[in-house]
């Protein structure tokens, strides 16, 4: 079971070196196994949105949440002190210490080209 971190989508869509890498991953990946937090979509579309990408955040949304059957996940209000502990003990600022604390909520593999994951006793993995 995995959480996809924001990097790993954008990677893909705005077609980057490590492209065919993520699709690759994205299409063996067991169905049900992929998960996003709420943060990297809304991560995702404020990059495209910035880029005037609107049509590819539609088919993003379309691909992979609708039809590929990527879980959306968030974290409740409650979690938020988790956040800020977790924060200071590992170094991350706010979009990784996000996905940190989903990925331990919900037991899942962090996938990332992010090294600051690399800091936490979790680590990640790349496709």
């Amino acid at each position: 079971m995995y959480l996809l971190d924001s990097n790993i989508i954008l990677e893909l869509l705005l077609d980057q070196d490590r492209a065919d890498e993520v699709e690759r991953f994205l299409r063996t990946a067991p169905r049900g196994s992929l998960h996003i937090s709420e943060f990297s979509l809304y991560s995702v579309g404020i990059v495209l949105f910035r880029r005037k990408q609107f049509e590819t955040f539609m088919h993003f949304l379309e691909d992979l949440i609708v039809r590929g059957g990527v879980r959306l996940l968030s974290l409740p209000f409650q979690d938020m002190k988790e956040l800020a502990a977790a924060a200071p003990r590992f170094g991350l600022d706010f979009d990784d210490v996000y996905q940190y604390v989903v990925s331990g909520k919900h037991g899942l593999e962090i996938i990332s080209f992010d090294k600051d994951f690399d800091r936490t006793e979790r680590g990640r993995k790349t496709p």
